[in-house]
């Protein structure tokens, strides 16, 4: 490869940002939100801290009460969470940094007692997902959802914009949309739990009616160029599966180039787990996904030093997004720049609590 092939640390412009490296902070759920789920200042705190990478995606943010799934998670719809989200972006911006807000509806995979009312959590078809839902009592079962009206489908929509201008109002820099891990519009995506006849169910061109009108909504608020969405092609989290996952993907991300989205998040494998995943006796080709998309590919899951290194290097992808290793280590991009060792992240504070394993993780200038 040519000497000026990028690496981490090359500076990249992303839209009208110009980001100083290529490391990601990506998406990490931490359920320390606070009342009426809005940020608090050990949220901006710990964003603060971060602020070295290129690019913070914030951990996923439900646009409506519908949308929650999780215990203590964060919204992106009302005004005391645009204030306590506004905290967060200010201490990021304080520090140099840039933040994109991402915008989450967790579909089926909640519980009557995160909803409105104690309703049933609402998807594309009633399939219950296997598994459990992170409640305030503890984990308990999924239960089976229920299927979205037609009628219904365009207030959603419309909830995806209002979370957008809450957004812009709270001085994010963009928006993520979370099309990936078994959520709502991957569940509209993925054939296992998407089993409708009308306009959104059926054939591919159908079942991504939802996501491309999510898409429109949201770069109405913020242009293409500030607009990401992420995607896990065949992760098969949260009971989550497809068919044919390169026809859909690839179906997917075509159109999605009529927007001139900033850049395409992808985790590469299953969240979390391998990232060599096969699909008919083969892996799948990421890199399908990649030449097929016009905007800066992300790529995500499993990534350390030299594998992201390699991956710019080889052009397999612009930017690398880097999960767990962030919540340890706040100043994660000079520990990479420094070849110096990571913090090992306490898995027992990843969900809940305070400040223990939120903010106390030493930098290395502290050590």
């Amino acid at each position: 490869m040519p000497a000026t092939a990028p690496n981490l640390f090359t500076p990249v412009t992303l839209g009208p940002l110009t980001l100083p490296n290529r490391i990601v902070m990506a998406p990490l759920t931490r359920s320390r939100a606070g009342a009426g789920d809005a940020p608090g200042p050990i949220n901006a705190e710990y964003y603060g801290q971060r602020a070295g990478a290129g690019l913070i995606i914030s951990e996923a943010s439900q646009i409506s009460p519908q949308g929650k799934g999780y215990a203590w998670t964060p919204g992106i719809y009302s005004d005391a969470q645009v204030s306590g989200w506004r905290m967060v972006t200010e201490a990021v911006h304080a520090k140099g940094g840039r933040i994109f807000a991402q915008l989450w509806h967790v579909g089926r995979i909640s519980h009557p007692s995160l909803q409105p009312d104690g309703a049933l959590p609402v998807a594309p078809s009633a399939v219950r997902p296997e598994g459990q839902a992170f409640t305030e009592h503890g984990f308990q079962p999924l239960p089976t959802p229920r299927a979205l009206a037609l009628e219904e489908i365009p207030g959603i929509v419309a909830q995806y914009r209002h979370a957008a201008e809450a957004a812009n109002r709270a001085g994010f820099d963009g928006v993520e949309i979370h099309a990936a891990n078994g959520y709502l519009i991957d569940q509209f995506l993925r054939d296992r739990t998407n089993r409708r006849s009308d306009a959104y169910g059926g054939p591919v061109e159908n079942r991504a009616r939802f996501g491309l009108e999510v898409v429109a909504a949201v770069t109405g608020v913020w242009g293409g160029e500030r607009t990401g969405i992420r995607i896990a092609p065949v992760s098969p989290s949260n009971d989550i599966a497809d068919s044919a996952p390169a026809q859909t993907f690839g179906h997917f991300v075509a159109a999605l180039n009529g927007f001139g989205l900033a850049y395409l998040h992808v985790v590469e494998g299953a969240t979390r787990g391998p990232r060599e995943v096969e699909v008919d006796g083969r892996p799948f080709d990421f890199m399908a996904l990649r030449r097929g998309f016009r905007g800066l590919y992300m790529a995500n899951n499993g990534y350390d030093l030299g594998l992201a290194q390699t991956a710019l290097r080889e052009g397999r992808a612009d930017l690398i997004a880097f999960g767990r290793p962030f919540i340890a280590n706040p100043d994660l991009v000079e520990r990479l720049r420094r070849g110096a060792a990571l913090n090992e992240p306490d898995a027992a504070t990843f969900y809940g609590g305070d400040a223990r394993g939120y903010t106390d993780y030493p930098a290395l200038a502290a050590e």
